[in-house]
């Protein structure tokens, strides 16, 4: 009995053991099954992000670029569960020929490549996608490139962007060529102008499409982005530019035509001048010695004098001294006549340099006392314009006491424009009118030519001289100045409104027709009287448009620009991707 529940109890834990021992061998092979599987769903579920401008700066987590602080991108490269058998395509923005596997720069240009989206399916091989050019829908093709006749990127048809494989209506393959067809129709629905590429070349030059900036004279590509440059014509076309206006459309415009004129004409120019005081007959009152004013006889500014007139009376003790020496050479010349005369003159002579009148001189001789306060009378007529002094002040030599002008002449001072002083000249006949006052044509000369220009309106200022003896021309008043130069003869006249000034250039509208128009570039001369002189640009009998120009001349500058841009383009090259 022993025996056997002893072997019965070895045979039993040899059971147990044998199936603990499979029971952790099948643990451990299970967990070694589950071990890959555990790293494929972790590397599942780890993403990978980028700097887009930086791809070198990447992390396992959201932030920012440590160099441009832009936000990372997930990479979907590496957000697929069989990364092995998915084939990326990357290319070039701006050159689409630039294809890779993997992220990188274009060679052409230097930009990061982009991922393909049109290549992120299931069936790849399955996906037909169609590209057009946005200017021209008629150009297509089935790959990424560019437009034959404009050079823009080809892009994208969104009609077509479902995959084959993928499809669950059925459409006829001419579908799509029907709404390519009908938008190309939308597009160019507005007829083209025939334009007419000038035979004439200009001058030829390079530049980058995206950096106008390099310009270069050989063909070459852009330093910057490595673009090929675009040739482009530098200069203004020659050939003229012929606007068709129907006869309604004339008449609706108000077109009006005169014809180019040879004949006279005379430079006149007109200006506005200020009526300013006669320099030259303006005149100061000092005292040469130093005294009291004792008496004055003048009180305000404007006050009007005359010739002789008491102004003031001056006490100074240097002229009663001058006096004094003065009655002793007449005592003198009764004893010696011989000496006594030359002092006698030298006494006189220096009551006169005093400012002493020969009045006054002769009132000392005659009576033979003293005068104590000396008179001082006007040397002119005119008006005082300035005072200085009043009753009792102490005055010197070197103070100006009064200034009187004469206002029977005047100058009047007009401003010219530079451009007029090279036939201006002193002597040329010149009207000066003033309504206010009533004075009209009232002649005279060019009387002086001031020889700089003023720094603040860049004009040139003439003095004339008019008399001015009923004293109605006020110094300050504004005049209507006309001055008359010259006569030519034998030169092309038309009427001033013809003409389009620009800055740049002058333009006149020329009928060619009864129904076309042209714009054509003139070189102006003299302007005067209504009428400039053409010396380049028209012959006589033709006839230039004087109202409803500008509208012609605005269409005929568009079509001009359209012949420019025309010139300009570079001959299409075969589509490489058709």
């Amino acid at each position: 009995m022993s025996l056997f529940t002893a072997q019965l109890l070895n045979k039993n834990a040899l059971c147990a053991l044998s199936i603990l021992i499979a029971t952790i061998g099948l643990g451990y092979s299970q967990a070694l099954l589950a071990q890959p599987d555990t790293a494929s769903l972790n590397q599942a579920h780890s993403s990978h992000y980028a700097c887009p401008m930086h791809p070198e700066e990447t992390s396992h987590e959201p932030g920012r670029c440590a160099i441009c602080k832009m936000f990372l991108v997930k990479d979907d490269s590496q957000a697929t569960d069989t990364p092995a058998t998915v084939s990326n395509h990357y290319y070039c923005p701006m050159h689409p020929e630039e294809t890779s596997h993997e992220p990188g720069r274009c060679a052409i240009c230097k930009m990061f490549l982009v991922k393909d989206d049109s290549q992120a399916t299931d069936t790849p091989a399955t996906v037909s996608n169609h590209y057009y050019c946005p200017m021209h829908p008629e150009e297509t093709s089935h790959e990424p490139g560019r437009c034959a006749i404009c050079k823009m990127f080809l892009v994208k048809d969104d009609n077509q962007d479902e995959p084959v494989g993928h499809s669950h209506t059925s459409e006829p393959t001419g579908a799509t060529n029907t709404a390519t067809q009908s938008k190309a129709e939308r597009l160019l629905s507005q007829p083209l102008p025939t334009l007419t590429v000038p035979s004439n070349n200009a001058n030829v030059k390079y530049v980058c499409p995206m950096h106008p900036n390099v310009v270069t004279d050989t063909p070459s590509t852009c330093p910057i982005c490595g673009m090929n440059l675009e040739q482009v014509t530098v200069g203004v076309t020659t050939a003229e530019v012929v606007v068709n206006v129907s006869g309604a459309m004339q008449q609706a415009l108000g077109v009006r035509s005169e014809q180019v004129t040879q004949g006279s004409l005379g430079k006149q120019v007109q200006t506005i001048g200020t009526v300013q005081y006669n320099e030259n007959a303006i005149a100061h009152a000092h005292t040469r010695v130093n005294g009291w004013i004792e008496t004055l006889m003048v009180h305000t500014i404007g006050q009007r004098v005359k010739q002789g007139q008491l102004l003031y009376e001056l006490y100074s003790p240097e002229l009663i001294n001058a006096q004094d020496d003065y009655m002793q050479a007449v005592d003198y010349l009764k004893q010696d006549n011989k000496r006594g005369a030359s002092l006698l003159r030298k006494a006189r002579l220096r009551l006169e340099l005093l400012g002493v009148s020969t009045a006054t001189i002769k009132q000392l001789e005659r009576t033979g006392e003293t005068i104590y306060r000396v008179p001082y009378y006007a040397e002119q007529d005119g008006f005082i314009s300035q005072l200085s002094v009043r009753h009792g002040m102490y005055v010197q030599p070197g103070d100006t006491l009064f200034e009187i002008v004469d206002l029977s002449s005047v100058w009047v001072i007009a401003d010219v424009f530079e451009n007029e002083q090279s036939w201006l000249e002193p002597g040329r006949p010149v009207e000066v009118a003033s309504a206010a006052q009533g004075l009209f044509d009232l002649a005279s000369t060019v009387d002086y030519i001031y020889p700089e220009l003023d720094p603040v309106s860049r004009a040139m200022r003439v003095r004339i001289k008019l008399e001015n003896t009923e004293r109605k021309l006020k110094p300050g008043t504004l005049v209507d100045v006309t001055l008359f130069g010259g006569v030519k003869d034998n030169i092309l006249t038309i009427p001033t409104e013809a003409l389009i000034l620009t800055g740049r250039e002058n333009r006149v509208v020329v009928q060619r027709s009864d129904q076309q128009f042209a714009a054509v570039t003139v070189k102006v001369g003299m302007i005067s009287q209504g009428r400039a002189e053409i010396t380049q640009g028209l012959n006589a009998g033709d006839k230039v448009i004087v109202s409803g120009q500008f509208l012609i001349d605005s269409e005929a500058s568009i079509q001009g620009s359209l012949q420019r841009l025309n010139s300009s383009k570079v001959s299409p090259q075969p589509h490489a991707n058709h």
